[in-house]
């Protein structure tokens, strides 16, 4: 393996550079997951920056938190009985439920997908 250097003083310094990975505009699980790679799985973190699949794997989680995230919804809406018919008529109690519901699946998209 030829590695080229270039003389800096007295050391050699090799001629790397990161390969060109698209960085994807990560959403809000995407940067959960860096900070709990890079917190609690430095090894796993430094590999996978190394590697350089760190940007593919954030943008994949935060795709599948999000599509986890509106299955999760849709379902509670079902077995809630959370309707249209009740935002027209209760708006505040409608209101009242969504943010539970949003609560509830985004808790258990968490445990699934950020920090298993």
């Amino acid at each position: 393996m030829d590695i080229i250097c270039t003389p800096v003083g007295d050391y050699l310094i090799p001629n790397i550079a990161a390969s060109d990975v698209p960085h994807h505009t990560l959403g809000k699980y995407g940067r959960m997951r860096r900070a709990y790679l890079k917190e609690h799985r430095p090894i796993l973190w430094e590999r996978m920056i190394l590697d350089g699949t760190l940007w593919d794997h954030l943008a994949s989680v935060d795709r599948i938190c999000e599509d986890r995230m509106d299955t999760l919804i849709e379902g509670m809406k079902r077995t809630w009985g959370i309707t249209e018919e009740l935002k027209a008529s209760d708006q505040l109690r409608w209101v009242a439920e969504m943010n539970n519901i949003h609560a509830a699946a985004e808790e258990i998209a968490l445990r699934e997908v950020i920090y298993p």
